[in-house]
């Protein structure tokens, strides 16, 4: 039995959850879930980013300490995995004392490419994180994240010694070793990679950022939390002699945003290079989600939260929407008026009308029950491709093709004109394929739509009908 490890970035938790996390966690999911349903034992991990001067600052503001602060943020999170039916098996917090004992060991290992010095450079406060000279000319001098200047910033730091590692990451992403999905992704991190790479600062003096994980031996610098936040995906598997690490490592996929490649593509790996570590199989960079045409943000007013729309509809239909109508390889945009479209049109017109017509026919023309059901016709490798290349919009599409061509199939069979016609043979072959190509679209949306596949497998449970108590998708009227 294979062993198969995937991660989602772990979100900051200085702000709620909203659907870009949701859909982060979604597509993990669909990974996971796949995985399983093949045989492979899976670790699935996600989990929260928690330390950081943004946090404190947060906790400062709601009269809170840092870490009542973060455990309350925390489980904001964690609620949204349990709604959402995410199936991750490992929820890891940077404030567990088993990640700080073990970054403190991951900082002491990677030793002989860490050393002191004073850093002057730029630094953006919204993201937490330091920028090459090059980045910030290129983006005149404006952090295109938070459209606020950098910060010019004098201190004396750990040095990370990056540019070692350049030429070595550069060779593992051309040679797909490091597969970076979509090629955009891929080309955009080489190039910079190959501009060459900067050492990066990975401390702070304590009195500029007392929240976080103390720097081995130096009480008076903390760890820089992207760094120590990075080394989450090993910490969460006991590095260095669980088990979990000695089986599960390298990831076979780690799923991210777009705006976080940079620490993912190049500074992650020269950590496991200099860790003497395996790198992951493939890094996934999604896009981001927009709103009506707009950036989400705060200032705007524009976020939706995930859980108004599993309230008013459920966990399966927006997995759905943000599987197949966001697209996997670039950004996207998320509308009320486009979700309920979707919803009526593919879902309740399309699925669910195939299912409960089917339902219905089993029941009256062959007394709900059909006998053997046949086996799959459709070809699945197409499907299969695209989930292994995270091109889940793409695999959505090719099984409702099947939903659509099951409809078609019904229009011309008509089983109404079989029954009058008392052409029985020809009845019960109809309606065995109808049923066989349910339980296979069911199957192939399992990882997408959990709860709806289970729904269909057990209405057409050993080739009889069974009661499913209510439609499958109600059509929704919000006008």
């Amino acid at each position: 039995m294979s062993k198969y490890y995937v991660t989602t970035s772990i979100p900051y938790i200085n702000g709620e959850p909203h659907l870009g996390h949701a859909m982060e966690f979604i597509q993990a999911d669909v990974l996971a879930r796949h995985a399983r349903n093949r045989g492979d034992e899976v670790i699935f991990s996600t989990g929260t980013d928690e330390h950081g001067s943004k946090v404190a600052e947060k906790a400062n503001e709601t009269k809170k300490t840092p870490k009542a602060f973060a455990d309350l943020m925390s489980k904001t999170f964690e609620n949204l995995t349990a709604l959402l039916n995410i199936s991750n098996n490992r929820f890891i917090r940077t404030t567990a004392k088993a990640h700080e004992k073990t970054a403190q060991l991951i900082w002491e290992n990677l030793k002989e490419d860490i050393y002191k010095s004073k850093y002057v450079g730029w630094y953006c406060t919204g993201d937490e994180a330091f920028f090459p000279e090059a980045e910030v000319k290129a983006n005149k001098g404006i952090c295109p994240n938070h459209n606020r200047p950098y910060e010019k910033v004098e201190e004396e730091n750990y040095f990370f010694d990056l540019s070692k590692y350049g030429l070595r990451i550069a060779e593992a992403i051309k040679s797909d070793r490091l597969k970076i999905i979509p090629k955009t992704r891929r080309n955009e991190i080489l190039s910079l990679i190959e501009s060459g790479l900067e050492d990066i600062s990975i401390s702070r003096p304590k009195e500029k950022l007392s929240w976080g994980i103390a720097v081995p031996e130096d009480k008076n610098q903390v760890m820089y939390v992207w760094f120590e936040a990075l080394m989450n995906y090993i910490t969460v598997l006991g590095y260095p002699n669980h088990k979990d690490f000695k089986g599960y490592w390298p990831a076979n996929v780690q799923v991210i945003g777009k705006d976080i490649i940079r620490f993912h593509a190049a500074i992650w790996p020269a950590m496991l290079l200099s860790l003497g570590l395996e790198l992951p199989r493939v890094l996934y960079v999604h896009g981001f989600i927009n709103i009506e045409g707009q950036k989400m943000s705060k200032s705007l007013g524009n976020s939706i939260a995930p859980e108004d729309i599993v309230a008013n509809y459920g966990p399966d239909p927006l997995r759905y929407y943000l599987l197949r109508h966001i697209p996997s390889y670039s950004d996207g945009d998320f509308s009320l008026t486009a979700f309920d479209l979707s919803y009526n049109n593919e879902l309740a017109n399309e699925l669910g009308n195939a299912v409960s017509r089917t339902l219905a026919m089993v029941d009256r023309f062959a007394s709900g029950d059909i006998g053997e059901i046949p086996p799959p016709e459709h070809d699945i490798e197409p499907y299969e491709r695209a989930i292994n290349e995270c091109h889940f919009d793409k695999a959505l599409d090719d099984v409702f093709e099947q939903v659509k061509g099951l409809n078609q199939y019904i229009e011309e069979e008509k089983p109404w004109q079989l029954a009058k016609a008392d052409d029985k043979e020809h009845l019960r072959e109809v309606l065995a394929y109808m049923v066989g190509s349910l339980m296979q679209i069911a199957e192939l949306l399992d990882p997408f739509m959990p709860q709806t596949a289970v729904k269909i497998k057990t209405a057409f449970k050993d080739g009889k009908s069974h009661e499913m108590g209510e439609t499958l998708f109600p059509r929704k009227d919000n006008d």
